[in-house]
């Protein structure tokens, strides 16, 4: 290395620009908590100073019980994280995670004002597969608030064109997963072993899932069923479980980031059916990973799923779909192979070095 390039180097990391990353830290367990983390830490082996603000900070030891307190639960929180929002007056670039409705007014927005009171700029990086409904009825709740963001990024062209609709301009980089943490296994054998990756709540639909291989288990008794996650219809999906005296289903909870490549190399084929989404990485983790993928076409997952070619899109609300493309795949294990290696291909869009250079160049220029 020459001298110039040298100096070159030391130039470039004396003016890289400082960026405070707001968002839910991997205590909630979920697509932005991933994203953040691993864009931290993406950032940081680009010689980034990046300072990680969680909206989620955790509560001192003697009333971490109080999490458990919805309504009081939420006034702690807010007393803590906002003060914490003092930091971003030692940054250049403040970049906020958001999803919708109230978590929008209480977690990035807050993080926005913050920006503008100390002179910094502000992007606005929104994840949520409502942003229909929330920019269709939330009215004032929203709207003079988006504009306070000197930009706003989507991950997805469907969340642009959303935003779109109500002249918003918007930047795409996608979600990426690192694909060194997953082992491409592809399934010569292929078996109805099914994981559902997705947390339990409505939007989400496991409950679909599970009637679907009630199905799936009168044609293929040996089947298993993992499903991983946690949320509010938890209880309600084991009761139908239990109800339904339905064998080879399991239910593991919370699985922490790191343990989730093994999780995909235990099964071989992953359902979804969820009917609000945006750009699920568990979807992009299961390509990883060599699973054959059937999903629901919420969001943009019709962008990641090609039908047919990378993996199934099945209709909403339609367990009988989703145990048909389960056959399909198990009756012609040729072609599933041949999606599942198509799917691998795919994926690499969605990893760092394709977003890297995206997010540099929207530092550098805003």
């Amino acid at each position: 290395m020459n001298s110039s390039t040298t100096i070159s180097l030391t130039q470039k990391q004396q003016i890289s620009p400082r960026v405070a990353l707001v968002a839910p830290s991997l205590d909630i367990l979920g697509g932005q908590g991933v994203q953040a983390s691993s864009l931290a830490n993406a950032l940081r082996q680009e010689g980034f100073d990046v300072s990680f603000i969680p909206v989620n900070p955790r509560f001192p030891a003697g009333i971490s019980w109080l999490r458990r307190v919805p309504v009081v639960r939420t006034i702690i929180n807010q007393l803590i994280y906002i003060p914490s929002l003092y930091k971003i007056r030692h940054v250049d670039v403040v970049h906020a995670f958001s999803a919708s409705y109230w978590s929008f007014l209480l977690s990035p927005l807050p993080a926005i004002l913050a920006a503008r009171l100390f002179g910094k700029l502000a992007i606005l990086n929104y994840h949520s597969g409502e942003a229909s409904d929330h920019l269709a009825n939330w009215g004032l709740r929203v709207h003079p608030w988006l504009r306070q963001a000197d930009e706003i990024v989507v991950p997805s062209s469907y969340l642009s064109d959303v935003f779109a609709h109500y002249e918003y301009k918007t930047r795409v980089i996608r979600n990426f997963v690192d694909l060194a943490s997953f082992r491409f296994r592809e399934r010569k054998n292929l078996c109805p072993r099914l994981l559902s990756a997705r947390n339990l709540e409505s939007y989400y639909c496991v409950g679909n899932t599970l009637k679907a291989f009630a199905l799936i288990r009168k044609r293929w008794p040996e089947a298993t069923l993992t499903i991983a996650g946690y949320g509010s219809e938890e209880n309600q999906l084991r009761g139908w479980v239990k109800k339904h005296e339905l064998d080879g289903v399991s239910f593991v909870g919370r699985i922490e980031q790191e343990d989730m490549p093994a999780l995909y190399d235990q099964a071989d084929i992953f359902i979804n059916s969820s009917v609000l989404d945006n750009q699920p990485v568990s979807i992009l983790e299961a390509f990883a990973a060599g699973l054959n993928v059937i999903s629901t076409p919420a969001g943009d997952i019709p962008a990641m799923v090609k039908d047919r070619k990378t993996g199934y899109i099945v209709p909403y609300d339609d367990p009988q779909a989703i145990a048909t493309a389960v056959d399909r795949l198990l009756e012609e294990p040729g072609q599933a192979r041949l999606m599942a290696r198509r799917a691998c291909d795919e994926v690499k869009k969605y990893t760092w070095p394709q977003v890297s250079r995206e997010w540099s160049r929207l530092y550098y220029q805003v």
